[in-house]
């Protein structure tokens, strides 16, 4: 058997996800964006919580790839900001009458 390829992440690239998570939303949703597993994400946070969290240093990521999973944590914020307010229009809608 071969040995497996795993994702390596800078310190920076777990750090923001962190502060994603920290800023509210949720561990589901932030890894989603950012292309993690859920568990991967969870470590991060039991790391970061530690004061154990490190970065891979071999493989940095791009400006491109920073800003790429930026804009997927924002859109998976406003995806779920939009479901609840289609929600509230619901209840709203359905309690007027």
């Amino acid at each position: 058997m071969g040995k497996t390829n795993r994702a390596r992440y800078t310190l920076e690239f777990k750090l923001e996800a962190v502060r994603l998570v920290g800023a509210g939303q949720s561990i589901a949703a932030v890894a989603a964006a950012l292309g993690l597993a859920d568990q991967t994400l969870h470590n991060w946070l039991k790391a970061d919580r530690e004061g154990r969290l490190g970065g891979a240093g071999a493989k940095p990521v791009t400006p491109e790839q920073m800003e790429l999973a930026r804009l997927r944590a924002e859109l998976a914020k406003t995806k779920m900001e939009l479901d609840i307010v289609k929600k509230a229009a619901a209840y709203f809608a359905k309690h007027s009458t």
